[in-house]
């Protein structure tokens, strides 16, 4: 009797463990949790929280994410953030000649999304959780969101002038994306307080005592020549410094008159060293070279801040450098080449003047960097 009981117990037992076998299931994946965000072209997008794959596509999309600290969850990029291996058009970015390049050169090998407004096939393959576009309008956000079945949100670069506003608010609405909102106040707050403290160095500086300006060399969708200015040059601008193209336009690059640069004859002149070979070859006319400026080798050397859209760290790069020739006593303190590394490490990461100098010819008398 005992035996036959056991013998049951067995069986029944045995049966259960089998039964449970047969009719349990795993546990569902649980569904990602989600976001609704209104992107820079007022767009409702719906978002994955912490996406783990991203795209940046555009100019200033990739130069964001790496102020974000987003490199690690990069999967692709358009061609003008890639290293082809190959030459670029002449006087266009190329290879890593921008900060964010330079400091993060893996992102140049990532695969290619396509031409600056993205592949859809090319975008699908990387399997992103989200794509970032820039320089797009609504209606070409949602189409190719539509026709690659993933969430794509607009920004837009802005600048360190009237438009910081919008800078800010296409880093902020990035950082809601990645949930790097502290990230985004840093950056935010680093770049306001270095504003401040150009202001505070220049802003009681009487009219007088202030030197007539000219940029030279204005790069735009590629390099140019002498006569390439802004009437809004951002380190000008963030200065107070005596532009003397000041009048000509509300701002952005303009081609002005040779004549009217005669007639304005500023003390100093700067170069965008985006487009270094062209002015030399400017520089090489007697009517130019006639200019004060120029007979008293008061011509310097800057770096390219319009550069695939607005390298703002450049901007500010460029303004202290800028400010330490024409207010010596007001930045006394100050040494050009260390602070640029300083701003460099503090928005993308790492100290890279070194290769911004060696890409273009750094700071110094303008002309030094073409005879090497």
């Amino acid at each position: 009797m005992t035996n036959r009981f056991t013998l049951f117990l067995v069986v029944l037992v045995t049966a259960s463990l089998f039964g449970a076998g047969c009719t349990s299931t795993s546990a569902p994946a649980p569904t990602p949790a989600s976001l609704k965000i209104t992107d820079m072209t007022s767009r409702t997008v719906e978002v994955i929280d912490h996406p783990e794959r991203v795209v940046g596509v555009g100019a200033g999309t990739v130069r964001m994410l790496v102020y974000l600290g987003a490199t690690d969850r990069m999967v692709g990029v358009d061609e003008r953030d890639r290293f082809t291996g190959q030459a670029g058009a002449p006087g266009m970015p190329s290879g890593n000649d921008r900060p964010y390049l330079l400091a993060h050169p893996d992102i140049g090998n990532l695969s290619s999304v396509g031409r600056v407004s993205g592949d859809p096939e090319q975008i699908m393959a990387q399997h992103p959780d989200v794509v970032f576009l820039s320089f797009t309008t609504g209606k070409d956000a949602q189409a190719l969101q539509d026709k690659i079945g993933i969430p794509v949100v607009s920004i837009v670069s802005g600048d360190l002038g009237k438009n910081r506003p919008i800078f800010y608010t296409s880093l902020r609405t990035m950082a809601k994306v990645l949930g790097t909102e502290a990230r985004a106040d840093e950056v935010i707050t680093y770049i306001n307080a270095t504003v401040a403290d150009l202001e505070r160095r220049t802003s009681d500086i009487p009219d007088e005592k202030r030197p007539s300006v000219y940029i030279g060399g204005v790069a735009f969708n590629g390099a140019h020549g002498f006569l390439s200015t802004d009437p809004a040059y951002a380190p000008f601008m963030l200065l107070g410094a005596k532009n003397v193209a000041a009048g000509v336009g509300p701002g952005g690059q303009v081609m002005i008159d040779k004549e009217k640069l005669l007639e304005w004859n500023p003390d100093m002149v700067f170069i965008d060293q985006a487009s270094a070979s062209a002015v030399q070859t400017d520089l090489s006319d007697p009517v130019l070279g006639s200019l004060r400026a120029v007979k008293e080798g008061k011509v310097y050397g800057v770096l390219p801040y319009n550069w695939y859209a607005n390298n703002y760290d450049t901007v500010l790069v460029d303004a202290y450098a800028i400010g330490k020739l024409l207010y010596p006593d007001r930045f006394a303190d100050v040494d050009p080449e260390q602070k640029a590394d300083e701003i460099y490490t503090a928005l993308d990461g790492r100290p890279v003047y070194a290769g911004m100098k060696q890409h273009f010819g750094g700071f110094g008398t303008f002309g030094a960097e073409l005879r090497g």
